[in-house]
């Protein structure tokens, strides 16, 4: 069996949903939207925070146990150090995946689950290769730590699996081509005030929503999870569009990300009416 149909099948064990579901709930106590969501989740970077913070865990553990084998006593003080760097960087690192944990449904949430314990375990052994060390056991130290590049490598390859096999993060619109020459879509007379509506242009669907003095087009798949913006709650006041799905908001004006878990903005769409019909093209 090869590793893909391996962590697939992780995916369709609904027996872990005993313990996605529970933590979940406890993962949307801790993380509410609000500001500390959208900087966990990236929105005003542009894409998802988590994969890059774990840069840094992942290279402090890595080079501890690579000087730990290769560079020999007058190393250890490096190694202790690198150690606790790792250990207290993967706080926030895992801080911001259990906030993009707690967005994923399904076989994705079970299989991020798995690279979760996979990464607590990893830490705890590197915890006890920190410790061992400074009670004077460099030898427990080292194998301890070889046991956490190992769980760590395997959970290093669930991420991986959830980001470029499963599309977790990915963004949910980015295959959309939009047009850039204008192109009528639908009636004038057919967009009432106050009622988003979705059109097709190509193979890009968009939402247009008349307010009392303009029309707004932007893309009306959520860039987060492919969630309907055309069924989601509009503020007029603020000319914003909230996702129905995990309650993403953005700007009808420029498609910009207001408030996370969505990381990218949505494709923004100049909007005129010609003789009658209401033609777009991509601003």
């Amino acid at each position: 069996m090869g590793l893909h149909e391996l962590v697939s099948r992780i995916g369709d064990i609904e027996t872990l949903d005993r313990l996605t579901e529970p933590l979940t709930r406890m993962a949307k106590r801790l993380v509410p939207a609000g500001p500390v969501k959208d900087v966990l989740s990236g929105t005003r970077v542009g894409h998802p925070v988590h994969p890059p913070m774990t840069d840094v865990p992942i290279g402090c553990f890595t080079a501890a146990t690579l000087l730990d084998l290769l560079g020999g006593r007058r190393f250890e003080a490096a190694v202790e150090n690198l150690l606790a760097v790792g250990i207290v960087s993967a706080v926030p690192t895992a801080s911001a995946g259990l906030s993009d944990w707690s967005d994923t449904y399904g076989s994705e949430k079970r299989i991020g689950l798995t690279h979760a314990l996979a990464n607590v375990v990893a830490l705890g052994l590197f915890a006890g290769s920190l410790a061992a060390r400074r009670r004077g056991s460099p030898a427990v130290g080292r194998a301890l730590g070889l046991g956490g590049l190992t769980t760590m490598a395997a959970g290093g390859y669930l991420g991986g699996h959830l980001t470029y096999s499963r599309g977790v993060g990915v963004n949910n619109a980015f295959y959309q081509h939009e047009p850039r020459e204008w192109t009528a879509v639908m009636d004038a007379a057919d967009l009432p005030a106050g009622s988003p509506v979705k059109v097709q242009a190509g193979d890009a669907t968009i939402l247009l929503y008349r307010s009392s003095d303009r029309i707004y087009g932007i893309g009306s798949r959520c860039s987060h999870a492919g969630g309907p913006l055309e069924e989601g709650k509009i503020d007029d006041g603020d000319a914003c569009v909230q996702c129905p799905w995990h309650g993403s908001v953005f700007h009808l004006d420029d498609g910009t990300v207001t408030h996370g878990p969505a990381s990218v903005p949505q494709a923004a769409y100049d909007v005129r009416v010609n003789d009658g019909r209401i033609e777009v093209r991509r601003r």
